[in-house]
């Protein structure tokens, strides 16, 4: 213990005598102020904010096409119904695959099994007169120029029911930045006419943000046939649709935006030394 008390006392006194070294010189001007308070001081009060609303839409080709299509049978019995059905629509299955589809763009979206009644005008019970089966399955046909065959192809061989066509896009990134874009310059615009209206000026951009493009499937637009030729189908186009809410300062006219830190200056180059003798 009577080691330490000199050790102790010798580092107190040389922190004390370091002390004053921190401390600012007599007669040394104050240091400035850090540039960013230097520009609150300068633009000192609330900043006027002006957020918006833009929408932006783009179009694109729909390269994929989304058919919803079933068999439907009955049957004295339920077995007899389903078996008719399964029967069926294997032979549907096997002809979109003759078509070219793959086994991973069906899948099977609905399977049903229902009892048929019969009811009589005269307040009897019902009465029991088979049973309905029903699949759906849904399918991806990416080769549009052969759909017009394949939906031919899937009624000859047994689907007598299809719910829906529509179209789609396997890839969409393009069309939705395309669609964003639009939506940026569609806010901008709005708050420059809004800015302008209300005597101010535009300042920087705050915030910017989105929401999911949406880009809702097209449905057939056509779908007629003649004899001994293909079902035609016209596909159309995709409309996507973009959603951005934009934060803007507002200035008054003539007053500059408070500008970002400069860099600072790279300090001069030190000179040479002199040669030594």
């Amino acid at each position: 213990m009577k080691l330490i008390k000199p050790v102790l006392t010798a580092t107190a006194l040389m922190t004390l005598a370091a002390t004053p070294l921190l401390a600012q010189a007599p007669g040394q001007p104050p240091a400035p102020p850090a540039p960013h308070m230097e520009r609150m001081m300068k633009h000192h009060g609330p900043v006027a904010k002006l957020t918006v609303t833009g929408e932006g839409r783009a179009t694109a080709e729909p390269d994929m096409a989304m058919i919803n299509v079933g068999v439907s049978t009955r049957g004295k019995t339920a077995g007899e119904a389903m078996a008719e059905n399964a029967t069926r629509q294997k032979a549907v299955i096997d002809a979109l695959k003759a078509q070219g589809v793959e086994d991973r763009d069906i899948q099977t979206s609905g399977l049903n099994l229902s009892p048929e009644m019969s009811y009589s005008q005269d307040g009897k019970p019902p009465v029991l007169t088979g049973y309905a089966a029903q699949n759906m399955v849904t399918i991806r046909v990416r080769k549009l120029d052969g759909l017009g065959a394949t939906l031919d192809a899937l009624v000859e061989t047994g689907a007598n029911e299809i719910n829906s066509i529509s179209f789609t896009r396997e890839d969409m990134s393009e069309g939705e930045d395309e669609a964003r874009a639009d939506a940026i310059a569609s806010a901008r615009h709005r708050a420059e006419v809004m800015a302008k209206a209300a005597g101010m000026r535009l300042g920087p951009l705050m915030a910017l943000s989105d929401s999911a493009v949406s880009n809702g499937p097209v449905p057939m637009m056509a779908m007629a046939s003649r004899a001994g030729d293909a079902t035609p189908i016209a596909a159309g186009e995709l409309t996507l649709s973009a959603t951005v809410n934009a934060t803007y300062a507002l200035l008054p006219e003539g007053e500059d935006a408070p500008e970002g830190e400069a860099p600072e200056a790279e300090a001069p180059a030190a000179p040479d030394a002199p040669a030594g003798n």
